[in-house]
Formats: structure tokens, sequence, C-alpha cells
């Protein structure tokens, strides 16, 4: 268990245990249902925990030259990617690290498929297809929004597929059940299983929260094994990227100053909802506070320290009035927030380390003024 006396604030810290301990259920989901889970760098991309990864999910995927770069660096694997678009300049590089390129449009597949012959290995080309199905609520991580510029839509393909696609993609979850995943299979199947002679994978994208308390594990084992069952010619492909890192670590914060307008008490912190906790405001996601309870006697809005004026959130009660230097510990704070911290404002991310399972604090990373400068240049 954490000792979160020891952890300087700001900084995130991740628990090795708890990473274990999701990456043990991924991959014994992977094990038991037969098919490939890979890590989604997007919701986590912690490279210097990547060994412990490792030890359990040897692949990834990538939606950026950058990331792809990251899985043969770091992973030590080629990565399969996909992204929005590919660019002249950047594919080339993108080919050479990648096992699987997935492409958004027909237009971008005729026009880069000839690049992928160019690589020394080869190179699994597949499509993203648009189911126009989601059980997503928030538009914002709505895959398959009306108008979405992501996935081709049935209507947009023929009977055949192109010469070269050999899988096909889909993503329609977030933070989504294996009941989520049931329904929009029923739907992949009844709109696109006529192609599925003619590839040899499946990529049913990210969203597949199985390390939830409350994810029926059985029912998504299930439900894979009975795709399998049917179509078994198919490399079924999932690349969850919450799941890896939910509930594995927090983001530590302290209090430095009090404020009060109109009855409303805001405790301002030393870090920002805007440049470290986006999700707070783009979702919104109102996480957990470690010292917090419900009904509390105090009550405080928690604010950020950059000068936006929209860089608070939420209500959170206590049973002690706030000082100046308490700790804050915002829990759940890994996934989605390291890959989504800015220096927006100039301000500083928070330290990155980890918390070992002999109870140990290592420093991963800290930063400071050469990061931001160079972020600038």
């Amino acid at each position: 268990m954490i000792d979160y006396a020891q952890v300087p604030a700001p900084a995130y810290v991740v628990d090795e245990v708890r990473l274990r301990r999701n990456l043990s259920l991924i991959k014994s989901v992977k094990d038991r249902a037969g098919v490939e889970i890979i890590l989604a760098f997007k919701a986590f991309a912690l490279w210097k925990v990547f060994p412990i990864v490792r030890e359990y999910i040897p692949y990834s995927t990538a939606s950026s030259l950058s990331e792809a770069c990251l899985a043969v660096e770091e992973m030590g694997n080629l990565a399969h990617t996909y992204s929005p678009a590919y660019t002249e300049e950047e594919f080339p590089k993108i080919a050479q690290c990648s096992s699987h390129i997935t492409f958004n449009s027909l237009t971008q597949f005729s026009r880069f498929y000839p690049e992928t012959k160019k690589v020394s290995h080869p190179i699994s080309c597949g499509l993203r297809v648009n189911p126009e199905f989601s059980d997503v609520e928030t538009d914002l991580y709505n895959p398959c929004a009306p108008g979405s510029r992501l996935g081709v839509v049935v209507d947009l393909l023929g009977e055949k597929l192109p010469e070269g696609i050999e899988g096909l993609h889909f993503h329609t979850l977030c933070e989504s059940t294996s009941y989520d995943l049931e329904r929009t299979l029923a739907v992949v199947e009844e709109k696109f299983s006529k192609y599925f002679k003619q590839i040899k994978w499946i990529n049913f994208g990210g969203g597949h929260l199985m390390t939830r308390a409350d994810y029926d594990v059985e029912h998504l084992i299930k439900v894979l094994t009975a795709f399998r069952s049917r179509y078994p010619w198919l490399q079924v492909i999932l690349e969850p990227g919450s799941a890896f890192a939910w509930q594995t670590g927090e983001l530590v914060s302290k209090v430095v100053d009090i404020v009060e307008n109109h009855g409303i008490k805001t405790a301002i912190l030393n870090v920002s909802f805007a440049c470290h906790m986006p999700d707070c405001l783009e979702m919104p996601y109102q996480p957990a506070i470690l010292s917090a309870v419900e009904g509390g006697a105090y009550t405080y809005r928690m604010g950020g320290n950059s000068c936006l004026s929209g860089d608070f959130y939420g209500d959170w009660s206590f049973d002690h009035e706030l000082q100046i230097g308490e700790k804050i510990v915002l829990m759940d704070m890994i996934h989605y927030t390291t890959v989504k911290t800015t220096m927006f404002n100039g301000i500083s991310h928070p330290a990155l380390y980890l918390w070992t399972k002999e109870d140990k604090l290592v420093k991963l990373r800290e930063f400071g003024y050469e990061d931001y400068k160079s972020r600038m240049s």
C-alpha cells in the first residue's frame, strides 16, 4: 500500500502491485479466450514501466509516428498502427515501425498501400469500419456519433474488399462492458460478416474495461470464444488502454491556498485540471479524493493553479477544515491523465514515480523548465 506521506506533491504515483493485478487479469482473458490483447498507448504510455507490462503482454498499438517509435524502442515490438490520417512525410517511418497498419478510409488505403511494400518486413493492412452503433453516451468519446470521421460505413463498401486488405478494425466502446461489446458485435456481424471470408484478422478496438470491479469477465470470455467458434480462421485482437492502468495510481497534490467567494470555498491546489486532468473538464469526470467523505461538514471546490478561469471542478466534502499544505490525493489518475498532461501556462508536469511491490518509492522522471522550453522550441 502506498505511503502518500513519502510522495512529493505534485506527482503521479503508480502502484506496482495494482498494475500487476490488472496485467494478470488481462493475460488470463487473453489465454482463456485465445485472443490477442495489446496495449493502447493513447491511454497509458508510461514507458519506464513497460518492462513490467512485457512480462504479461508483449504487443502494443499506436496511433501516431511517436507512438509507433515508442512501440519499437520500449515495448520491443512492431506496432499495430491506426491513425485517422497518415501523411506522406511520416508514413515511411510508420511503416518501418509497424507489423499491422489500419487505414481510416479507402482513399488513404489507395494512397499508402504501395508504400507498405517498400519495407523489409511484411505488413498486414486493415480497414477501420464504422458500424454506426455505439452505447457510448458522451459524444466526445463516441466514435460512431452521426457524421463521425472515424471508419468506413458499410454503404461505401462494395461486395468485395479492396485487394490487399487482410483485416477489419472497429472501435465503438469507451470504458464499456462485455454486454456493450456483445450488442456491438451483433451489428458488426450483420453489416460486415460478408467480408469475413476475405480477411485474416479482426480488431475489436479498445474500451473493454475488463479490470473494473463490476466487469463480467466470464461473460467477455464467453462472447469472445463464441465469436471465434463462428469464425475460426480469424485472429481476434483487442486493444484496451484504460483497463491496463485502471485504478493503479493517484495524483498527489497539496493545498496552496483557500479562497472564498459568495460562500463558495475553493481549495487551490498545486496541480491543474486544465493541464493535468483534462478528462475532468472534457468528460466530465469527478475523481474520488482519498480524504473526502460523504456528507461532511466542510465542502470545497477544487481549483487548479493555472490562470484559466475555468480551471476548477466539483465539490467534495470533508470531516475537517482543509489546511494550507495538506495533501489532496486524487484517485485513479494514471490512465488518460499522464498521457494528456500538457505544459499549458508554463506549469510543469507532475513527477512520475513507481511504488514497488517492496514498498519502495522509485522516481521515474521529474520535469522542469528545460522540458517546458523544449516543448516551445
